[in-house]
């Protein structure tokens, strides 16, 4: 088999910096992870919370520390670090190569979709961000790792595209009217586009989107991993660089 795994986001309008953190991490039994982190606020100060939060879940992740353990300890972390007086929404997508499942942690408001036996259904049990109460605990879903499976997870932003306008988007909907055959890559990158254009190319909030597939294709065992990060020209002064 093969696992394919695709990020796409984009900051929110006329801010420099996105307050929504991802990062991917091997996991030291086989597989990988994925965090998403989506701080409180926006720009710079958004960002420095979904760092903290990322950084904790990641370093544990990597350790070997489960994903529900994992999520604790972030909200543990963040709550100590800033009082509980700051919050962040948190979604682990983990490849389990050791238990051969695919482990969804929420802590989050967006649903994360999924993909498995011919039929889309969105996890979507109510689930507190991380950061505020004593007792926060995330809710964990795990499936079996099949070939066909696709999981969407996305920030806020993206589940309120189009609210403004009165035009929010279906969701489960939306993706059942995708093609079948769209790579994971094509998944983020399509989810995206709708909520840019839900939001009229002037996004209100950070949106970003990972999507997992798994394939059951045979491969020549060689690791992968693209990355494109749109860049502003550089300025140079009349004194050189």
């Amino acid at each position: 088999m093969e696992v394919q795994v695709a990020v796409a986001k984009i900051e929110k309008y006329a801010v420099s910096e996105s307050g929504d953190t991802v990062e991917v991490v091997e996991r030291p039994h086989g597989g990988v992870s994925v965090v998403l982190v989506d701080g409180q606020r926006s720009g710079k100060s958004a960002k420095n919370i979904s760092n903290i939060v990322a950084r904790k879940a990641i370093s544990l992740l990597g350790e070997g520390v489960r994903d529900g353990a994992a999520a604790r300890a972030a909200h543990d972390y963040l709550r100590t670090q800033r009082g509980g007086k700051v919050s962040a929404e948190l979604i682990i997508l983990s490849v389990d190569l050791e238990t051969g499942t695919l482990v969804i942690s929420r802590n989050a408001r967006p649903p994360v979709l999924v993909y498995q036996d011919s039929v889309w259904q969105s996890l979507d049990a109510e689930s507190a961000a991380i950061g505020i109460y004593a007792r926060t605990r995330p809710q964990i879903t795990e499936l079996p790792l099949r070939p066909g499976t696709v999981v969407i997870a996305m920030s806020d932003g993206v589940l309120t595209a189009g609210s403004r306008q009165g035009q929010p988007a279906d969701l489960l909907e939306l993706v059942d009217g995708f093609p079948l055959t769209l790579s994971a890559k094509a998944y983020a990158d399509t989810l995206l586009a709708h909520a840019l254009m839900h939001e009229q190319g002037r996004p209100r909030d950070d949106l970003s989107v990972v999507a997992v597939r798994v394939e059951g294709l045979e491969t020549d065992n060689v690791r992968r991993m693209n990355m494109s990060l749109p860049i502003q020209p550089l300025v140079y002064n009349s004194w050189g660089h």
